[in-house]
Parts: structure tokens; C-alpha cells; sequence
């Protein structure tokens, strides 16, 4: 393997964070490989998540929203060839839309792996596809391709300097509480995560929120509720997701709902707690025994994740 394509629909952080096991594990595997990334969005790997050093190639074919639109189909080939990406030894298709899995084939290649239709389109049948892609390509392989996960020790030096000096005692509980796409309402109410706040202080734990700077009202209005909360973020030059994952290697535990910074946290490795209501918990959350889960459908039957309660969260810390 010399050149192998990656395909990537999902747009968010979180989509994205999620890959680090698979890449990393295929990266030490075919370790004289040059990987490429094709998405239907932008490569936060070579931009917001560049502080994590996986590297991949972008292939920027001039099409945006690659294979959303079946036009596409027709123009895939051509664009290929015209910029000179010539043939790839394998394409890796993390998507299950068969539109899309049809545009990606007429990308010229030697080898392709997708999962859309039960792997109809793979040019390799295996006897059975699970939800893990790390399994199903040990089997198209006929090889092993031991998977490994992120550490935090090979993220930057001045980070982990830095997510120290922010919190450099212990007891730390974190809480990330804002959603960043506002198409479900993904939130637990911020009075039950004061409540919550202000009873891990009473068994001497520290809250530590996680905000961005620019959320100034709801910051102050934290603050009022719990005067002795922390929130990292406002007192560093730094403000990137790598140091997100740093400051949360500093953690005994976070609570947080499905967010991108949760998938940032979950790859500290940490003790989690994470609330669910509309958006499905087997498929976003962190996929490590740490984990503990909190969902409102399979608790309450409904999707309304505010049903759960502050208890139900203060028992499992």
C-alpha cells in the first residue's frame, strides 16, 4: 500500500475526533503509506485538529459537498486524473450512503472498502460486517491490524505545560455543557448542572466548566450560581481542542452531554459520564470502558434528556 484514500462525510469535530482510533491504527499498520483525506467538509485534521498530529493529505477535487450531489458522478473521475492523484491502492469509505459510496467508486483505485449495503460494493467480500471498520478491514486484509488509541503524551509539550499550570492540583470534575449545533436540542438545563456544581463541592471536588470565551452570559451566570468554579479557557493564550483533551487528562472525572467536547475529553482516556436525549447514544458516545452513559430513551422512553436528574448524575461521580 502506498496510497490509500479516506472518505469522511460527517462535517463536525466530533465526526472527525471519533476517526482517531482507525487512523491511528491504520497509519502504525501500513506504516510506508501516504494517507489522503476526501470529505464532504472541510480537513479539520490539517486545521483545527492539527495540535493532534494525524496527518492527511486533503485531495481537493473542487467539488464541494463531495458525493451529496449526484452530478458529481460524472466529473469524479476526470477531476481525479486532472489533478494528478492519478490511481489510489485502496479507497476506505466510512459512510453508508449508497449515493454517495457510488460517486466515491469512480475515484480510479486498486482496492475499496465500504460498508454501504453490507459491503455490496467493496471490491473484497467478507462473511460479515460489523459496526467497526478496524474489524471489518482485519477480515478484507485477511491480516490483523492491531487498533491503537490516542495519547495524550504525544500531544504538544507547551500544552500539556500549560493544561498543568491551568489546573495543578487534583479533585477536578469537568462539565461541558453547550451544544454546537443547534438543529436538537442536545442540553441538559444549566440549573441542574449548577445544582450538581454545587453538590460535588460539598464532597470537596472542584467544577471545572469548559466554555468558550465568547459566551460571556452564560459564563457570568455560571459564576453567580457557583462562585468557586473554574473555566480553564478564559486565563490562556491557547484556544484549540487539543488543549480541551489536556485539561481533561487533568480530570477525576467530566460530565457532559454529546457535544464535540466530549470527544475531546473522551480521548484523555478519563472516567466519563455523558447525557443523552434525541441524538443516539450506541452510536456517539466515547468507546471506552470509563464511559458511563445516561440516556433519557432508554431510561424514560422519550427523548427529552432534561428528565434526567441531578441525582441519577451525582450517584454515578
Amino acid at each position: 500500500m502506498k496510497k490509500i484514500l479516506i472518505y469522511n462525510s460527517g462535517g463536525g469535530l466530533g465526526d472527525s475526533i471519533q476517526l482517531f482510533p482507525l487512523l491511528i491504527s491504520l497509519k502504525s499498520h501500513f506504516r510506508k503509506a501516504k494517507f489522503f483525506y476526501l470529505g464532504a467538509h472541510e480537513n479539520h485534521f490539517e486545521g483545527k485538529l492539527k495540535e493532534y498530529n494525524i496527518k492527511l493529505e486533503t485531495v481537493n477535487l473542487g467539488l464541494n459537498y463531495f458525493g451529496f450531489r449526484w452530478w458529481h458522478f460524472f466529473v469524479a473521475k476526470k477531476r481525479t486524473t486532472q489533478r494528478a492523484y492519478e490511481k489510489f491502492d485502496l479507497i476506505i469509505d466510512l459512510q453508508t450512503k449508497m449515493r454517495n459510496t457510488i460517486i466515491l467508486k469512480k475515484i480510479p483505485h486498486e482496492m475499496f472498502y465500504s460498508m454501504t449495503l453490507k459491503g455490496y460494493f467493496s471490491s473484497k467480500k467478507i462473511e460479515s460486517y460489523s459496526s467497526n471498520h478496524l474489524e471489518n478491514l482485519s477480515l478484507f486484509f485477511e491480516e490483523d491490524i492491531v487498533e491503537l488509541g490516542f495519547k495524550v503524551n504525544k500531544l504538544p509539550r507547551e500544552i500539556l505545560f500549560e493544561a498543568k499550570k491551568l489546573l495543578p492540583n487534583s479533585n477536578y470534575v469537568g462539565f461541558s455543557i453547550t451544544q454546537g449545533n443547534e438543529y436538537r436540542k442536545k442540553s441538559w438545563s444549566i440549573y441542574k448542572f449548577t445544582a450538581l456544581a454545587n453538590k460535588i463541592l460539598s464532597k470537596n471536588k472542584v467544577p471545572v466548566f469548559f466554555i468558550e470565551k465568547d459566551k460571556i452570559d452564560l459564563i457570568e451566570k455560571i459564576k453567580n450560581q457557583v462562585p468557586a468554579a473554574i473555566f480553564p479557557e478564559l486565563n490562556t493564550k491557547f484556544a484549540c481542542p487539543a488543549l480541551v483533551t489536556a485539561l481533561a487528562s487533568r480530570l477525576n472525572t467530566a460530565v457532559s452531554i454529546d457535544n464535540g467536547i466530549m470527544h475531546m475529553m473522551a480521548l484523555a482516556n478519563i472516567p466519563m459520564i455523558v447525557l443523552f436525549g434525541p441524538t443516539n447514544s450506541d452510536k456517539f458516545a466515547p468507546k471506552n470502558k470509563y464511559t458511563k452513559i445516561l440516556d433519557s430513551k432508554k431510561i424514560y422512553k422519550n427523548k427529552d434528556i432534561n428528565s434526567i436528574e441531578v441525582d441519577e448524575v451525582l450517584s454515578l461521580i
